[in-house]
């Protein structure tokens, strides 16, 4: 099939690469000539584990193409993939402006003119009632033959390819029976193990982008208050993590506790969702509490720090490791870790970070005002304690003898919980986690 897809951003670039590789000819367009550039020297402009692969294969291939012509991808396309960034307006809301300029561009482009069937689809994570919204901004341009659908997508950063290639399920919002069929078509190759396609209105399927996203923040946000009552009450959280992960009703995944959540969706899509829901009277308060919540924990392991030095840590160096929200991306929108280290900062700390990918990225949130290091040992030289924001698999399991050799202390505070407590504790370390009891050097446990 004909593709074009509007945005090369991480939704944009994967979903076109993904689409190419299972044969479809895709047209990527953007308006950054820089990014353009870099693509077309097959230079992938995002992170993301297993990407680069597939990139290069399908350009190769002729597959997949990037342009800044929206006209002739649009007249050449079947089916227009909206991949526009959506960011968070000052009120919480989702702003909406790249996808109705690019509503408004097509229906230009297309106005009274004949031409076969034109599927536009609604890939950005969107506010209920925004795919009425771009069809009738078609409409206004007197657009013929055309559908609107919503197709919100669902991919883990780290992950992404692999959700996307081989996807939990595929949700179409859309009324006209042809353009389901088309859209069926289309992603018929991604679900034959028999993964369900659900067909929905566009409102529902708008609104389950969001409540998915909530539901797991919501998750997250329960183990983190969780893990600070177990804390406070003398239990182990892993433990009780795992006593209820083997509930059949309530599963494993998301229950790990540690200083809150960031990326590019759950805090934007929580807001956004109280933000709808107080427009429509119905206004979800829970969520609103959830949000209070996740920015309350980036707060937590500075609590801790300034428990064990003092809150004038003044003259106190840290070592950091991890900066992205997540590991396996480079991602550093509304990252923990920008929080704790900016209250750090201001309590006159000094720090030094590594990260395996984020590091560019970071400095567009830190800049100067730390130090980075491009070896997770380096950091470590002089500083009084080892910070651990980010769960990368490289920090799981390191030599324990470099790090103490390299601290002026053997002090750990860990945001993640990756270490055994005990083990920390035969190891001679001083080591603070979420939601388990801390481990003093010469304490007993």
């Amino acid at each position: 099939m004909r593709l074009a897809v509007i945005g090369t951003g991480y939704v944009g670039l994967v979903s076109g690469t993904c689409f190419a590789e299972m044969g479809n000819k895709v047209i990527c367009v953007d308006n950054d000539q820089k990014k353009l550039e870099k693509l077309r020297r097959k230079e992938i402009t995002i992170y993301e584990p297993g990407l680069e692969v597939l990139f290069r294969r399908n350009i190769e291939q002729s597959r997949l193409n990037f342009t800044d012509d929206l006209k002739a991808a649009v007249l050449d396309s079947e089916i227009i993939f909206l991949c526009l960034p959506t960011p968070q307006d000052e009120d919480g809301s989702a702003d909406l402006k790249h996808v109705f300029k690019v509503a408004n561009d097509i229906g230009e482009i297309l106005g009274e003119s004949e031409h076969e069937m034109k599927i536009i689809v609604n890939k950005s994570t969107v506010p209920v009632g925004t795919a009425a919204k771009v069809r009738n901004i078609l409409k206004e341009h007197k657009v013929k033959n055309f559908e609107v659908v919503s197709n919100p997508e669902f991919l883990r950063e780290g992950f992404a390819v692999d959700d996307f290639m081989k996807p939990d399920r595929i949700i179409i919002g859309v009324e006209n029976p042809e353009a389901m069929k088309k859209m069926k078509k289309l992603y018929e190759p991604f679900v034959r193990q028999g993964n369900p396609i659900l067909e929905m209105d566009p409102p529902s399927a708008e609104v389950t982008k969001y409540a998915a996203n909530s539901y797991l923040a919501m998750r997250i946000t329960f183990m983190n208050e969780l893990a600070n009552f177990c804390e406070a009450a003398g239990a182990n959280v892993d433990l009780v993590r795992k006593g209820m992960g083997t509930d059949s009703r309530i599963g494993k995944r998301f229950l790990f506790p540690g200083i809150g959540y960031g990326g590019s969706c759950f805090p934007k899509d929580v807001k956004a969702l109280v933000n709808t829901s107080s427009q429509v009277g119905s206004k979800i308060s829970l969520l609103e509490l959830v949000d209070q919540l996740n920015e309350k924990q980036k707060h937590v392991l500075v609590k801790k720090i300034e428990n064990y030095f003092g809150k004038n840590l003044r003259g106190k160096k840290f070592a950091v490791w991890g900066l992205a929200f997540k590991p396996n991306t480079d991602d550093m929108r509304e990252a923990p870790s920008v929080v704790i280290i900016n209250d750090l900062l201001e309590d006159g700390a000094e720090i030094e970070a590594y990260d395996p990918e984020a590091t560019e990225n970071a400095k567009y949130y830190l800049g100067d005002r730390i130090a980075y290091g491009s070896n997770m040992y380096d950091v470590l030289k002089g500083k009084d304690a080892l910070l651990i924001f980010t769960e990368w698999n490289e920090f799981r399991n390191p030599s324990f003898k470099i790090i103490e050799e390299n601290l002026n202390d053997k002090v750990i505070f860990d945001g993640r919980n990756i270490y055994d407590p005990a083990q920390m504790k035969n190891l001679g370390f001083t080591y603070f986690s979420i939601g388990r009891q801390p481990v003093r050097q010469g304490s007993e446990m």
